[in-house]
């Protein structure tokens, strides 16, 4: 009697293997490679730069007496930054307060000597020119007091102007005096940077007929990660100085969020250099293996590639393409 095996059931692994194959298949696609004009863009380095630098000068001569601020310190406009006394003011200003006491009792007496000639004049006792002699002499005495007060309220004010202020909002870059040095009128007591800060660039010759008042550039991360694609921004060309010193063009580039930099840092900057065609395949046409790119084209087969700069629609391929392959993507 011949006895009969079991039906072996397939369904399930025909079933297992069909999905996997659909779900392969699905997933890849096919890219016809084409020459594109990119935007071509260098990297340089910039440098941070106040927007405004401002200098805190002294307007008197003489020596400091106090000084209020240390490089690094955020001082407010009209902020006191040091006080200069000059002796010599306080000595006039002495000089001036005994003329002025003096000439008060002189013109309180010609001021007596008025009211009296005054009454005798209405009493009919004295005459008319004793009575003008008299008006005339507190005339005088009470312009010669105002004069005088002029003159000590002009001293007075140059001993105010002891007192240095800050020409505006900012950090304080230096601060080249101390207590007890002697100081000259104009000289330097404090440079501020504004709040506003900038970035300095300084192009080659053959690059200016490509930078532009409103361009934008992108800045690379802060540090030694400059070159990587994470921490990069944008910012936008201020403006374009119309003359070239050493063979260089200088332009200002605003960004925000520069205020955390150092004064005279240094970063790199990307910028538009003029236009050029090249290959731009997606992220996932390309892939590693050994240490070496690969692409895999139409037919199967794998070509290697050099793969150049990363943008935000792929990357670009110097080397191992050419227009008009097909490539497959998964």
């Amino acid at each position: 009697m011949r006895r009969h095996s079991k039906p072996i059931d397939l369904l399930p692994y025909v079933l297992s293997t069909f999905a996997e194959l659909i779900g392969t298949s699905s997933f890849a696609a096919e890219i016809t490679v084409r020459t594109m004009s990119v935007e071509d863009r260098k990297a340089v380095i910039a440098t941070v730069e106040p927007l405004h630098q401002l200098a805190a000068r002294a307007r008197i001569g003489g020596s400091i007496v106090s000084l209020g601020v240390k490089e690094g310190d955020v001082v407010a406009s009209g902020a006191k930054l040091a006080v200069i006394a000059d002796q010599k003011l306080l000595i006039q200003m002495q000089s001036f307060d005994q003329r002025i006491k003096s000439l008060q009792a002189q013109r309180d007496k010609a001021k007596a000597d008025f009211e009296r000639a005054q009454e005798l004049l209405r009493r009919g006792v004295t005459t008319k020119v004793l009575f003008d002699q008299a008006k005339t002499a507190l005339d005088v005495t009470e312009r010669n007091l105002a004069a005088l007060q002029s003159d000590r309220s002009v001293v007075e004010q140059q001993a105010a102007e002891g007192a240095v202020l800050a020409p505006g909002a900012g950090r304080v870059l230096s601060a080249p005096v101390s207590v007890g040095r002697v100081v000259m009128p104009g000289e330097t007591v404090a440079t501020i940077a504004e709040d506003r800060y900038i970035l300095r660039l300084q192009l080659p010759e053959r690059h200016a007929k490509f930078m532009r008042a409103g361009d934008v550039v992108t800045i690379g991360a802060r540090g030694s990660k400059g070159d990587a694609d994470e921490g990069r921004r944008d910012g936008r060309v201020h403006i374009v100085y119309p003359e070239i010193q050493g063979g260089r063009v200088i332009a200002d580039v605003e960004v925000k969020g520069l205020g955390d930099y150092f004064v005279g840092e240094r970063t790199r900057v990307f910028v538009p250099t003029g236009r050029r065609d090249a290959i731009i395949i997606p992220f996932d046409a390309l892939y590693r293996r050994a240490g070496v790119n690969y692409v895999r084209l139409q037919d199967g087969s794998e070509v290697v590639v050099q793969p150049g700069e990363r943008r935000p629609e792929g990357v670009e391929i110097l080397s191992g393409l050419r227009d008009g392959d097909v490539l497959e993507t998964k």
